[in-house]
């Protein structure tokens, strides 16, 4: 197995890593950006309340996102599966 060989699957699973997180990881700054603005207007510094709409956002978007998530994530491993005999040599 050579050197790009191993920095091309690398980078391929950087990629999907990215590809997954992002959804959930910008989701819940916006929520926690207006989470953040609310706090500021009404004076109030609670920490369940910065805490809790973020989890829950983050919920729903793996719950909405889930199915494709998880397929992308297999589409991946099959690939490098499928592929690892051409990896060997």
């Amino acid at each position: 197995m050579s050197e790009e060989l191993l920095l091309e699957i690398g980078r391929e699973t950087l990629l999907v890593v990215l590809k997954l997180a992002l959804p959930i990881l910008g989701v819940t700054l916006v929520v926690g950006i207006l989470v953040s603005i609310f706090q500021a207007v009404t004076q109030i510094h609670e920490l369940t309340l910065t805490f809790v709409p973020k989890i829950l956002a983050a919920i729903l978007v793996v719950a909405i996102l889930g199915s494709w998530m998880l397929r992308t994530l297999l589409d991946f491993t099959n690939n490098l599966f499928w592929n690892l005999p051409l990896f060997l040599r």
